[in-house]
């Protein structure tokens, strides 16, 4: 079971990590900012293995990889949107963060919420009920069974 952290349409890479963060000189100082804007806490809250849960354009703006990986250093399991940017759904999946679509998911949870997300399958499981999402296409579940297509590249897979 992981829980939901839910955020609206439109989160932009921005919120996400803003820009003045970026100065700091890696990942692990970068992620206490991570949702600053929207929720000064979110890093001290989020635990690993927990779901971020968005609407639409997750990931919007500028294209900066420290996004998805402020997320991934944090233990984040996976982000869930109606639909992501593709520059940040590509980050995220290059440094081994899974973001999966699901249309119906956003409207059935709220924050703190559990839910099951089985990346496999392609389903989510809520209290109430079971969501179709994304499956992956087996060349990008290696990707991130590798960690990241770095580490894929680098095991000569391709």
């Amino acid at each position: 079971m992981s829980r939901v952290f839910k955020f609206h349409n439109d989160v932009d890479t921005d919120q996400i990590i803003a820009s003045q963060y970026l100065l700091l000189p890696n990942i692990e100082e970068m992620k206490a900012y991570t949702f600053e804007s929207i929720d000064p806490e979110f890093s001290k809250k989020v635990q690993k293995e927990d779901i971020v849960v968005a609407g639409e354009n997750f990931g919007c703006g500028s294209s900066r990889e420290q996004a998805p990986s402020v997320l991934k250093a944090l233990g984040v399991k996976a982000v869930v949107a109606k639909s992501f940017a593709r520059i940040f759904y590509r980050n995220a999946i290059n440094i081994g963060l899974p973001v999966i679509v699901c249309k119906d998911l956003y409207e059935n949870v709220n924050d703190l919420d559990e839910i099951t997300l089985d990346l496999l399958e392609g389903t989510i499981q809520t209290k109430d009920d079971t969501f179709s999402c994304t499956k992956l296409p087996p060349y990008m579940q290696n990707i991130l069974d590798k960690g990241g297509l770095i580490n894929f590249l680098n095991e000569g897979e391709v």
